[in-house]
C-alpha cells in the first residue's frame, strides 16, 4: 500500500538529483570568478580555459534538467533565471573585462567600449524574444566570450578591434539571425561538425598561448564566417 506522503511527494533521491543539476549550472558562476581572477593576472589562456569549462556546463545542463524533470520537481527554482545569471557573467562580464584590460583596443576607447558591451549584453539577456521558434538567435547573442577569444587570437589592429565591437554591439538589436549550432534543425549535422572542429582548434590555440599558427587562426576565422553566413541565410528567408 502506498502512503499518502510517498504518493504526494517525489522520492528524495529524485529531488537530490534534480537539485544537483541546479548546483551544476551554478558552478558556471564559480568558473566565471576563476576566469576573472586569471584575467586580473593577465593569464589569458587560463581565463579562456575557465570560460570554456563554463561553456561546456551551459551546453549540457539543459539536457540533464529535462531528463531529470527538474522544472517539475523543483518549481521554486528557476533554471532559466539561473542560466541567465551565469551566462551574463561568463558570456559578457568577464569577457568585457578581458577586452578592456587586454590591450586590444585604443587606450581611450577601451573603457567606453567595455561599458557598451556590458550594457548591450544586459539588455539582450532581458529580451523575451531573443530566440525564434526554430531556435535561431535574434541579433548578436552577446557571445562576447567568443568575440574576445577571436580578438586575442587574431590580434587585429586596435582600431579594427574597436570597429568590430561597435558592429557587434549594434548587431545585438539588428533584425538578423545567428545560428544555435546545437538546437537549429537546419544543417544540424554540418553545424555540429563545424562546432566540434572549432572546439578542437580553440583548445589548440589555448595550448599555443593564444598564438596559434596561421593555418589554425585562418581555420577559426573561416568557421566563424560559416556560422555568420548560416544565420544570415535564415534572415534572408
Amino acid at each position: 500500500m502506498v502512503s499518502t506522503r510517498s504518493a504526494g511527494k517525489p522520492a528524495r533521491p529524485r529531488m537530490v538529483a534534480a537539485f544537483s543539476v541546479h548546483v551544476f549550472t551554478a558552478c558556471g558562476a564559480a568558473c566565471a570568478l576563476l576566469a576573472l581572477i586569471a584575467a586580473v593576472r593577465s593569464a589569458w589562456p587560463e581565463m579562456f580555459a575557465w570560460l570554456g569549462v563554463a561553456l561546456i556546463i551551459d551546453a549540457v545542463d539543459g539536457t540533464l534538467a529535462r531528463r531529470l524533470e527538474v522544472a517539475q520537481l523543483l518549481p521554486r527554482w528557476s533554471g532559466d533565471l539561473l542560466d541567465f545569471v551565469v551566462d551574463f557573467a561568463t558570456y559578457v562580464f568577464v569577457p568585457a573585462y578581458a577586452i578592456v584590460a587586454g590591450g586590444l583596443l585604443p587606450l581611450s576607447a577601451a573603457i567606453p567600449l567595455g561599458l557598451v558591451i556590458t550594457v548591450t549584453g544586459a539588455l539582450y539577456f532581458a529580451d523575451r524574444r531573443m530566440k525564434t521558434a526554430d531556435s535561431y538567435f535574434r541579433g548578436f547573442p552577446a557571445l562576447w566570450n567568443v568575440a574576445a577569444f577571436y580578438l586575442f587570437v587574431l590580434k587585429p589592429a586596435p582600431w579594427l578591434g574597436a570597429t568590430a565591437i561597435i558592429v557587434l554591439a549594434a548587431a545585438t538589436f539588428a533584425p538578423i539571425h545567428f545560428v544555435h549550432p546545437v538546437r537549429v534543425p537546419r544543417w544540424r549535422t554540418l553545424n555540429l561538425a563545424a562546432l566540434v572542429l572549432w572546439g578542437m582548434l580553440a583548445v589548440f590555440a589555448l595550448a599555443q598561448n593564444l598564438d596559434p599558427p596561421a593555418w589554425a587562426a585562418a581555420s577559426l576565422a573561416i568557421i566563424a564566417i560559416y556560422f555568420i553566413v548560416v544565420g544570415l541565410l535564415r534572415s534572408a528567408d
